[in-house]
């Protein structure tokens, strides 16, 4: 097979601060987006420059942080009169025409109990409803889905989950709740979510799953990361309460 490069693929990069610069790969959630994003941070975390700090993955681009000092010390070492900035830009340009695009990416899949409606998922009729579908249906449906975790933001831990049925899809709530209880799971549109901590938030909660994304004494503090593969169990609200009566799940 031909090896496909990013030459080929079109991109934008533009600097954030003096110290990160982020590249952009398209628009929309797209498998294809991520998959260049992916594989573009793997090189960089394989093959890092000198001043290379870290990279975060979003939707659609990738931000790489870089020390500038670092950056600097190397321009005056080399009597060079350029920018850290441009000097970053002109690597990171060079490694993103080396980028293979042929690799199959490997995802760890990650499966999350859910306790479907009732307390645990007041929004679970109207989902239904919305749909034109029973809520045995609903659940159904999303607990037999695999999705993608396209980026981990908005809340610490919090997972923006591609690949929800269309048959499900259900526009976020006109007016936000206050307070969503940890363990929430949710959905907004086209994604479904779960949320790690309690926070506000317009999604429509269908369940609750015991398990804990947000692990703060554990590093990375997340249970899920971007390119995580994640499916839903249906679990009753017995065994919801005697997991949570047990702590959790780690």
């Amino acid at each position: 097979m031909t090896e496909k490069r990013l030459k080929e693929i079109a991109y934008k990069m533009s600097p954030l601060g003096d110290s990160a610069i982020v590249i952009k790969f398209g628009n929309g959630m797209d498998y294809s987006i991520h998959k260049k994003i992916t594989l573009f941070m793997g090189l960089l975390e394989a093959e890092p420059f000198d001043g290379f700090v870290e990279c975060v993955p979003a939707f659609t681009n990738l931000t790489v942080f870089y020390d500038p000092l670092v950056i600097y010390n190397t321009l005056k070492q080399n009597n060079e009169a350029i920018s850290a900035h441009d000097t970053v830009r002109t690597i990171l340009e060079g490694k993103l025409l080396g980028l293979i695009q042929d690799k199959e990416l490997s995802h760890r899949t990650v499966t999350i109990p859910v306790c479907y409606g009732g307390e645990y998922g007041p929004d679970l009729e109207y989902v239904a409803r919305y749909n034109d579908l029973t809520t045995d249906e609903v659940i159904h449906i999303h607990s037999t889905g695999e999705y993608l975790v396209y980026m981990i933001g908005f809340a610490p831990g919090f997972p923006f989950l591609g690949g929800l049925a269309e048959d499900i899809a259900t526009p976020r709530r006109s007016s936000p709740r206050m307070t969503i209880p940890a363990g929430s799971v949710g959905i907004a549109g086209m994604q479904t979510g779960v949320y790690p901590i309690s926070t506000p938030g317009g999604w429509q909660l269908i369940g609750q799953t015991p398990k804990e994304l947000f692990l703060p004494n554990v590093n990375p503090p997340s249970l899920l990361q971007a390119g995580d593969m994640v499916k839903f169990q249906p679990i009753s609200e017995q065994e919801y309460k005697e997991k949570i009566l047990k702590g959790g799940i780690k």
